[in-house]
């Protein structure tokens, strides 16, 4: 699969730097509704970490509440998640998938943002 870069200009008018621009499937939702469902009154925080050989590695955590300067991105009526501010540039276009591949299951970020990833897949930069 090849990910392009989030482009801007090319995205819808109402189209803001500064706002969210992410996707959840049903798969992950689910997913998230599920680990939520042990934690009562806690929320999905995703934020970005520098790590690794490349820069940065992804932070997906429940936590009980967001920080004041989170976007809340409403998925559907009853789940939201929460981008950290300084993740937001980096996360544009990002969709937030469950991968079910055999006996593995794992959450997978596919970011357009993305310029290279280790050997491990353990971090990434943008570009």
């Amino acid at each position: 699969m090849t990910l392009e870069k989030f482009d801007p200009n090319q995205a819808p008018e109402s189209y803001d730097p500064a706002k969210a621009n992410i996707t959840v499937t049903s798969k992950a939702v689910n997913h998230f509704k599920k680990q939520l469902a042990d934690h009562p009154g806690h929320v999905v925080r995703v934020s970005v970490k520098r790590s690794g050989c490349t820069g940065y590695r992804y932070v997906l955590d429940m936590v009980e509440k967001a920080d004041a300067s989170d976007q809340c991105v409403e998925v559907t009526e009853d789940f939201q998640i929460y981008i950290s501010e300084q993740a937001v540039p980096m996360l544009q276009g990002t969709e937030i998938d469950y991968q079910l591949q055999g006996l593995n299951r794992q959450l997978q970020l596919n970011n357009p943002n993305v310029k290279d990833m280790c050997g491990c897949g353990e971090s990434f930069s943008v570009g």
